[in-house]
């Protein structure tokens, strides 16, 4: 990926972390996750009183775009102001994996910080469909 590709893919990433509900932890956080086929959907943590009932940022990105329909991905940006870079929780880690193991994760900070992994080494022996072969 180009740097001017990755540096928009930053920036929607900070645009969505601005759009985050997260009265309840104030820990807002932004995704943009970049389709093989160069499309982006954005996404952010969304809240709620009853916790669990909250979905993260990474997850809202990857329904969005399974709802339209793309279904392979080269790569994900993630915003924090954390004061270093912040990985996917172990949910998203699993959920992004179904779809792309091999994943470039990139977390930014506003402040700047950057840090960057493949989904497998965030996710060694993940669960999947190949596992739950019945016989």
């Amino acid at each position: 990926m180009t740097s001017s590709l990755q540096e928009q893919l930053e920036l929607d990433a900070v645009t969505a972390m601005h759009r985050a509900y997260a009265p309840y932890s104030k820990f807002r956080v932004g995704a943009a996750l970049r389709g093989a086929d160069g499309s982006v959907h954005l996404g952010c943590n969304v809240e709620n009183a009853s916790y669990p009932a909250g979905i993260c940022a990474e997850r809202t990105a990857l329904s969005r775009a399974v709802a339209d329909g793309v279904r392979e991905f080269a790569s994900i940006v993630i915003c924090t102001e954390a004061e270093v870079p912040t990985p996917p929780c172990g949910i998203c880690r699993q959920v992004l994996s179904e779809f792309a193991p091999l994943l470039q994760v990139t977390s930014v900070t506003v402040a700047g910080a950057r840090q960057t992994w493949r989904l497998d080494a965030l996710l060694p022996a993940a669960f999947a469909a190949n596992l739950m072969a019945v016989s």
